[in-house]
């Protein structure tokens, strides 16, 4: 059933090249950099992108590092295969190619991984195989997780990174009483189970900060969580599992903070401060942040423009399920909390910024890494529900799937003037079989939103269908066609399941 699910989700994600834009053209620039030039300066490839930072004469990516540096692991080696076949990766077909690879083995792999972690999770608090598959899902398909998975920005690493990081942190939590319904995938010797929960801890929340760095309130709630935790279970375990906790989280402080010290002659200097355009409002507050609006809020939440609640409506009840979670008590009273909280937080944090609407954007791309922790309550909702309720879920899903899929499919960077970019861009082009409008390549950047109405520009955008053959609403089929098979697969793991639970004990003489 895990499998199918990782594969379902990771397939949805890699099927989408999303191509270009200011955004992923800044960490895709210092990838360049580094894998060209080896140098963390983007003199050479500014001009591709208007998110950057100046200083000292030089120009350098103004995001934070960690996608960037992952998504080396994968460039690199395939950059080498590349050129050894004939192929130019500067060209614009290679620079698609090491794009779409970097994007898939770093944002869609982990963000799929994150599905199969709540599924886990979900079943590891009693509630069934149905619950938690619906609401991994709803999570990898019914949500904007699934268009921020298509492209290379931080938020959906950042909300992975997050979500393993939890489901690690409540492993320790549920040592305090240990008798789980279904063992965690890492569950072992009480000393490897120590050193693992506070490795993934540490290295979850840490690299979730280095790629975004807002993740890093939620990464201390989780670091609180496990401390509290941990205290619980003696002096001894405590210090073992938060010395391997502090020291990976101090690993990927370090790695940031070397990173900004070789940029900037200080460890301490984040990009922003020297952020070059016309982005003002990074001078207010903290970097842009001051304080929660209700503007902002109902924009983020209910609004066209960007709201949450019309992309995925379950969202909306969501938080019905987590109470539903604090009813149960223990452990997984705890584990509500502490979801709720980050939920809250993102909420809070994308109303407070001063660019809330995050230019270019399908949604509430900021409050994203709540997604995951929201969805949480959808397992016990799904379990509690009677069979006309369960409907309404199912078709409030399905609803939001097809939303999603109309979206990945067309444009998910939407131009920020388009007031209601669904209805009026998204929309008119699926219904017309007008898919993978982006322009935008790794390499330049358009500025007239109306190249996007007249369709002047080659599109930079593609789907796998595409790179086959097929166009229009056709290319979507061998997606579809995956689907079935990996639905298929988990539906004969569960009919399995069923069957072996039902089947009578044989006796023993």
């Amino acid at each position: 059933m895990r499998r199918g699910l990782f594969l379902l989700l990771f397939l949805s994600y890699a099927y989408f090249y999303q191509a270009g834009g200011w955004n992923q053209n800044s960490r895709f620039a210092l990838v360049r950099a580094i894998t060209n030039d080896w140098s963390l300066r983007i003199d050479a490839y500014q001009g591709n992108t208007g998110d950057k930072a100046f200083f000292e004469g030089h120009y350098y990516s103004d995001k934070a590092p960690g996608l960037a540096l992952m998504a080396l692991l994968v460039v690199e080696p395939a950059r080498l295969v590349y050129q050894a076949v004939g192929g130019d990766p500067e060209t614009f077909s290679g620079l698609a190619l090491l794009s779409w690879l970097a994007t898939v083995f770093t944002v869609g792999l982990f963000t799929a991984w994150a599905g199969v972690v709540l599924f886990d999770l979900v079943q590891e608090w009693g509630f069934g195989t149905d619950a938690a598959l619906f609401c991994a899902l709803v999570f990898g398909l019914a949500t904007p997780m699934w268009f921020l998975a298509t492209i290379f920005i931080g938020h959906a690493l950042s909300a992975a990174c997050l979500v393993i990081a939890f489901a690690a942190a409540y492993g320790v939590s549920a040592e305090q009483t240990r008798a789980p319904v279904r063992p965690l995938p890492w569950s072992a010797h009480s000393e490897q189970r120590d050193r693992l929960h506070g490795l993934v801890v540490g290295l979850g929340s840490g690299w979730a900060t280095v790629t975004e760095f807002p993740a890093a309130v939620p990464a201390v709630i989780l670091a609180l969580w496990v401390a509290a935790s941990g205290l619980r279970l003696g002096r001894t375990r405590a210090t073992r599992i938060v010395g391997w906790m502090a020291g990976s989280a101090l690993t990927c402080a370090a790695v940031s903070m070397v990173y900004q010290y070789l940029c900037f002659g200080t460890p301490f200097h984040i990009a922003y401060s020297s952020e070059q355009g016309d982005f003002g409002g990074m001078q207010r507050g903290l970097f842009g942040i001051t304080r929660p609006t209700w503007s902002a809020m109902s924009q983020i939440l209910f609004s066209e423009y960007r709201g949450l609640f019309p992309l995925s409506p379950l969202m909306f009840i969501a938080p019905v399920g987590l109470w539903l979670l604090w009813r149960r008590g223990g452990t997984v009273r705890q584990a509500s909390v502490v979801a709720a909280v980050i939920a809250l937080y993102y909420v809070l944090f994308n109303s407070s910024y001063h660019y809330w609407e995050g230019g270019w954007s399908l949604g509430p791309r900021h409050l994203s890494p709540a997604l995951p922790f929201l969805c949480l309550g959808l397992g016990p909702m799904w379990h509690g529900a009677r069979r006309t309720a369960r409907s309404g879920l199912l078709a409030a899903a399905m609803l939001s799937v097809f939303i999603s899929l109309v979206a990945v499919s067309t444009m998910v960077q939407p131009p920020a003037n388009v007031s209601r970019p669904f209805r009026e861009l998204i929309w008119p082009a699926f219904r017309d079989g007008d898919l993978a409008l982006n322009t935008q390549t790794m390499v330049h950047h358009a500025v007239d939103a109306s190249l996007w109405r007249t369709h002047e520009d080659p599109k930079a955008a593609f789907n796998l269908g595409m790179q086959v053959g097929l166009t229009g609403h056709t290319s979507l089929l061998p997606l579809l066609a995956g689907w079935l098979l990996c639905g298929a697969w988990m539906w004969r793991h569960r009919a399995n399941q069923v069957g072996a639970a039902r089947a009578p004990t044989a006796d023993v003489h």
